[in-house]
C-alpha cells in the first residue's frame, strides 16, 4: 500500500509515519504538509528512507492535492488547524484549512480513484451535548468555529461515501499528547505546556478552577487507530466516525499533579479565567471503535504521561520551526 499523509510534519502525523515505514504491507509514504504548525523537526530521522517522500504544499490548493494524490493507495488525512482559541481568534483561517482543505482532499481522492480515505475528527463536535460519555450518534451544538469544521468535515464525508462510493472513516481524537507535540506559542496544547512549565520550573497558568476533565489519550493510541482504519476490511467499519480515546476521565489538577509527581517537583499553578469555547468535562465511549475495528486503547495515560515527559526532557532545547 502507498499511503499519503496530509500533515505529516505535524504531532500525529510524523508518529504514524515512524509506524507506518515499519509495516512491511506498506510500500511507500508520502507527506503533504505546508510547515505553518508542522515542522521539518518532526520529520528529519525519515528524510532519505527509501519508501517516503515529502512534498511541501498547502492543502486548500486544490492543484496540490491532486499532485500528492497521484500513485497513492489511500489517505490519512491529519492536515487541519487546530486550536479552540485560535479558530476564535482567526475563524476565516480556520475555515479555509479545516473545510476547503478537507473538501479538497476527498475530491482530488475521487477524481485519483482513491477508495480508503481517514480522517482527523474530533471530540469538539460534542459541544454542549451534557451527555458522559460521549456516544457517537449523540452530539450537540458547537461551542467554536474550530468544532463547525470539524462537524463539516463529517458530513462531507457521509455525503462523499453516499454519492462516490469513498471509503471514509473518521476519527473523533480526545486531547492527544505524546512525543512531538509542540510546546510552544499561544495555542499550544495543555500536556506540552505542562511539561514545559515544570522543566523550566515556571508556574503554569490554568484556565478556571482546573476541574476541568479530558479523556486524555496517548499519541500511539491514535496511531493504531489510524493503521486499524487504513488497513481494515470489515466493511461495516467503514463509513463511520469512531471515538480513539481512553474512557478515562482526568481533571487538569490530577494531570497537573500527576506530572509533578513524574517530574519530582513542588511546583504550584497559577489560576486563571475560564476559557471561551471551552467544553466543562469530557469523556469518550470508545466500544463502538472496539467493536467494529478493533481498537484498544493499549497505553493508559498514566502509562503515557512518563515517555512523553521523558522525551520533552530530553528535547528541552528542541527547535520547533
Amino acid at each position: 500500500m502507498r499511503i499519503l499523509i496530509t500533515g505529516g510534519a505535524g504531532f500525529i502525523g510524523s508518529n504514524l509515519i515512524e509506524h507506518l515505514l515499519q509495516k512491511p504491507e506498506v510500500q511507500f509514504v508520502r507527506v503533504l504538509d505546508n510547515l505553518a504548525t508542522g515542522s521539518l523537526k518532526n520529520i528529519e530521522e525519515f528524510q532519505g528512507h527509501p519508501n517516503f517522500e515529502f512534498l511541501e504544499g498547502d492543502i486548500r490548493s486544490y492543484e496540490t492535492c491532486l499532485k500528492a494524490c497521484e500513485g497513492i493507495d489511500a489517505i490519512s488525512h491529519q492536515a487541519a488547524l487546530g486550536s479552540v482559541p485560535r479558530s476564535i481568534n482567526d475563524p476565516l483561517t480556520s475555515n479555509e484549512v479545516n473545510i476547503t482543505g478537507t473538501l479538497n482532499i476527498f475530491t482530488a481522492a475521487k477524481e485519483s480513484a482513491i477508495e480508503r480515505i481517514v480522517y482527523a475528527a474530533s471530540s469538539s463536535t460534542y459541544g454542549d451535548h451534557p451527555g458522559l460519555p460521549k456516544v457517537e450518534d449523540r452530539i450537540g451544538n458547537p461551542l467554536s468555529p474550530y468544532a463547525v469544521t470539524k462537524y463539516v468535515n463529517e458530513l462531507y464525508a457521509g455525503v462523499y461515501a453516499t454519492l462516490y462510493g469513498l471509503e471514509l472513516i473518521g476519527l473523533r481524537y480526545f486531547n492527544i499528547f505524546g512525543p512531538k507535540q509542540n510546546p510552544a506559542g499561544p495555542y499550544a496544547a495543555v500536556v506540552p505546556l505542562f511539561i514545559n512549565a515544570v522543566l523550566n520550573n515556571e508556574p503554569p497558568t490554568i484556565n478556571g478552577d482546573g476541574e476541568h476533565s479530558r479523556d486524555f489519550t496517548f499519541v500511539g493510541n491514535a496511531v493504531l487507530a489510524n493503521e486499524l482504519a487504513l488497513f481494515t476490511k470489515n466493511k461495516e467499519a467503514v463509513n463511520q466516525v469512531y471515538n480513539i480515546a481512553c474512557g478515562e476521565q482526568t481533571s487538569l489538577n490530577k494531570l497537573f499533579e500527576s506530572l509533578k509527581g513524574i517530574a519530582g517537583s513542588d511546583l504550584a499553578p497559577i489560576y486563571g479565567p475560564d476559557r471561551k469555547g471551552d467544553v466543562k468535562h469530557s469523556l469518550a465511549d470508545i466500544s463502538k471503535a472496539k467493536n467494529l475495528l478493533g481498537y484498544n486503547s493499549a497505553t493508559t495515560i498514566r502509562e503515557g504521561l512518563k515517555p512523553t515527559f521523558e522525551w520533552y526532557r530530553r528535547q528541552k532545547h528542541f527547535a520547533y520551526s
